[in-house]
């Protein structure tokens, strides 16, 4: 089960509805285009119809099975003292004195770009259920951090 913000959920079900209604449509009309041009043996076109068809429905699987298996996370449920899922998390790398903000997303919502970060990612996962003045020691794949963590907004505010 994966959580995702109400925006996201929106977002997912927004692009599985365009390539079901939109893409596929077309695609499908691409493929018998392509089809009707004779051999399929040594026609590129049809070939190339052929694999855009399967990364379509694929991708629709895909989102299908994203949203079977996931729920919109009630921002009003969520701890407002320590950091969980939809938390905006500010904190210093005490060996670099760099203070950084992320707000904590699920692995569909994650967007680094946006200071978004998954709850399963070594900082994500390190930072979850902490609160305001704790140190937190995080293994990354270049060492160990220490963070510590100076302000959380909750998720929604």
């Amino acid at each position: 089960m994966e959580y995702l913000s109400k925006k996201r959920y929106d977002e997912i079900a927004a692009e599985l509805n365009h390539l079901i209604s939109v893409v596929y449509p077309k695609v499908q009309e691409e493929l018998a285009e392509a089809s009707a041009q004779g051999d399929r043996s040594d026609n590129a076109g049809y070939r190339e119809a052929r694999r855009i068809q399967g990364k379509t429905i694929s991708r629709i699987r895909f989102l299908q099975k994203v949203l079977e298996h996931s729920r919109v996370i009630d921002p009003g449920v969520l701890p407002k003292d320590q950091v969980g899922l939809l938390s905006r998390v500010e904190f210093t790398n005490l060996s670099t004195n760099t203070r950084m903000s992320f707000e904590i997303v699920s692995p569909h919502e994650m967007d680094l770009e946006a200071g978004k970060i998954s709850l399963k990612s070594p900082i994500g996962a390190a930072l979850m259920g902490k609160k305001v003045g704790e140190t937190v020691e995080v293994r990354v794949p270049s060492g160990t951090l220490l963070l510590i963590i100076e302000s959380i907004t909750p998720g929604g505010a």
